[in-house]
């Protein structure tokens, strides 16, 4: 950030200058919510952590004395609130979920892939202070901060934090080989963890640790590993989420800074003068709330249009749109628009396979967590996965009728909270397209002669290889194999991800182009076996349950 530039800022500010005020604010917010969210990873206290943090730097701005020190001023003030907020902490707070995985934010918002999403992931496994640690470290291997202002933040002398910043980073390499190893197939570590509830804590990291020290297989490097110093730099703040509000208000109390009264005077006829500033996609408004809105280059959403396979983006002539691709009678232009979930994943016939698919309208995002992280690999029956947020998730398939051909037993979305549709299916072709070049004859996704087929139940959609919905709520999958040999990975995405999916046709050398099923509206279909039950075993949901 120009140096000079934020010195004029912050003068100005510290002189009542409201405009001034606003940009302060625009301007390192960001580099707050980054901090404290690492360091809390996600927890439900990040917001007012993060709120504590500037309304204590507003409220003593005019007792900063030298505008060149305000970054590491405003980090130390951020620093002692998490403090704060550990020793605060109850044991019913220490039991409290993530309101979102800020590790999971991270590979998500900055579409990390390879060795950083693995940096990212491994943050988990920290205890508090080393996590507490890193959230600098990170931004001074980013370029955000320098060395002398990390140590300033802890507390302790430069010499001192590199001792610290070492033995932090060895513990972050051993979480890194983690991530790695259960990413892996390792079938010891698999028996290992059957025990293990899936939340990363100290005394997992030593377990896992241990069996890696002593595995092979999980042991073996299979590729180059990068230092992770090297992996973080020049990667961005993670943006704020859309709708993240942050109160100025200053609730009736005087805000007195230190020996400046004439310019708290100053700040609080600011903040209650009756405008509305823009600044970078927020917007502080009279009252002083500090609120994140949708930034000014994100494109603007697209027309709803009917699911089909047709090359033409026309909408249909019918006023209601089709649950299916499969083209249907126009309903009366007097009916009433269908309701949430009364428009149900239907049977329906491939696309040609040149057709272009119509465009995909585009949900509101603000990010989906996963109990499985960025990749749940489910492959055994009872493997579940618990999505939590708004936006777009994957679900890839892979069956496995040369292990053990036969009837399948569908995966199941069960306690829906929210809504669930789904919007499109990718992956360049469906299970059932033959496959090019396969041997002995006619070869599929579910199958051939030699080693037999994949059945799906009677009257069930044929999936695609890979299938995209739309979360607005909670729901859990759940893997329930028992006849035929299949699993499912399951991934947070994003519109731009489904939309390049869908648009990579056979001129990219796949088999055929995706399809886009999502009408913009809640008659977009819903997966066939999803309920807003519970039941003891999820393999019993109805294939065509309401929701």
């Amino acid at each position: 950030m120009d140096s000079q530039h934020w010195r004029a800022v912050i003068t100005a500010a510290q002189a009542g200058d409201r405009q001034a005020l606003d940009e302060l604010v625009a301007g390192w917010l960001p580099l707050v919510y980054n901090i404290v969210g690492r360091a809390l990873n996600g927890h439900v206290d990040v917001d007012d952590v993060v709120q504590e943090t500037m309304l204590r730097a507003v409220d003593h701005l005019g007792s900063l004395r030298d505008p060149d020190s305000f970054r590491s001023w405003l980090v130390a003030i951020a620093m002692r609130q998490i403090r704060d907020r550990a020793r605060r902490r109850t044991p019913e707070r220490l039991e409290e979920a993530a309101a979102s995985d800020f590790a999971e934010l991270t590979v998500l918002r900055l579409q990390l892939e390879g060795q950083r999403r693995e940096v990212a992931e491994a943050v988990r496994w920290l205890d508090d202070e080393d996590r507490q640690l890193l959230s600098l470290w990170w931004l001074e291997v980013a370029g955000e901060l320098t060395r002398r202002e990390l140590a300033a933040a802890v507390g302790i002398t430069r010499q001192h934090a590199a001792v610290r910043v070492q033995r932090m980073k060895e513990r972050l390499e051993t979480s890194r080989g983690i991530v790695r190893a259960l990413d892996g197939a390792c079938p010891d570590l698999r028996e290992l963890t059957g025990r293990w509830d899936g939340r990363p804590d100290s005394v997992w990291r030593k377990r896992l640790a241990r069996h890696i020290r002593g595995c092979g297989y999980c042991g073996g490097t299979r590729e180059t590993v990068v230092p992770a110093e090297r992996l973080l730099v020049g990667i961005a703040l993670v943006p704020l989420p859309v709708g993240f509000t942050l109160s100025l208000a200053f609730g009736g109390k005087t805000a007195v800074a230190a020996g400046s009264a004439g310019w708290s005077a100053k700040l609080l006829g600011a903040l209650t003068k009756p405008a509305v500033a823009m600044t970078a996609g927020a917007t502080i408004v009279a009252g002083g709330a500090y609120v994140v809105t949708q930034p000014p280059h994100a494109p603007p959403p697209r027309a709803a249009i009917t699911p089909t396979a047709r090359a033409t983006s026309e909408p249909p002539p019918s006023a209601t749109p089709s649950p299916s691709p499969t083209p249907t009678p126009s309903p009366s232009a007097t009916k009433k628009a269908d309701l949430y979930g009364t428009v149900v994943d239907a049977v329906d016939r491939a696309p040609d396979p040149d057709a272009r698919p119509a465009a995909l309208p585009r949900r509101p995002e603000s990010g989906v967590t996963s109990t499985g992280g960025p990749k749940a690999v489910m492959q055994h029956r009872g493997d579940s996965v618990t999505l939590s947020g708004r936006g777009y998730v994957l679900v890839r398939w892979q069956i496995s009728p040369h292990a053990r051909p036969g009837g399948v037993v569908m995966p199941t979305w069960t306690g829906l909270k929210g809504k669930l549709f789904h919007v499109a299916s990718g992956g360049s072709r469906r299970m059932d397209d033959p496959l090019p070049g396969a041997p002995n004859g006619y070869v599929t996704g579910m199958g051939g002669p030699d080693i037999g087929y994949a059945v799906l139940p009677p009257g069930t959609q044929q999936m695609w290889q890979n299938e995209y919905f739309y979360v607005d709520g909670t729901v859990t999958l759940t893997q329930n194999e028992r006849g035929c040999d299949y699993g499912i990975a399951v991934f947070p995405s994003n519109w731009e991800a489904v939309e390049k999916d869908v648009d990579t046709g056979p001129a990219h050398g796949a088999i055929r182009y995706g399809l886009v099923r999502d009408t913009g509206t809640d008659s977009a279909p819903v997966p066939q076996y999803v309920t807003r039950a519970t039941p003891a075993d999820p393999a019993t949901v109805p294939q065509r349950s309401r929701v």
